[in-house]
């Protein structure tokens, strides 16, 4: 069984902020599912639908098309597609890893 790691933002931060705050666990579940295909994929972007989001979650797609609503809003996510009516690809911002790295080394 392989094992994907997760940042502790993601659990630390965004879990509780998503499903406390925002008041939407589906947001953070089709967070991790997005997460989780794109680690295995080893690429920068993944092409899901959102019928496959909602299998892969258990949602709803309708709950999938507000998680994916929610996501972008909070810059989490960035959406492209190729026209209107192709698979959208899905790329994970870690806004929180550029802030890490802009941190001076300590001496």
């Amino acid at each position: 069984m392989l094992h994907v790691p997760i940042d502790d933002y993601v659990l630390d931060v965004l879990l509780p902020d998503l499903t406390g705050h925002d008041h939407s666990p589906a947001a953070f579940l089709t967070y991790v599912v997005l997460w989780t295909r794109l680690y295995r994929s080893e690429e920068r972007s993944v092409a899901v639908s959102l019928q496959q989001l909602a299998e892969l979650t258990g949602l709803s797609k309708s709950a999938v098309q507000s998680a994916i609503r929610l996501l972008k809003r909070r810059g989490l996510i960035r959406i492209t597609k190729g026209f209107a009516t192709a698979v959208p690809e899905y790329e994970l911002i870690r806004h929180w890893v550029r802030r890490r790295a802009k941190r001076p080394a300590a001496s």
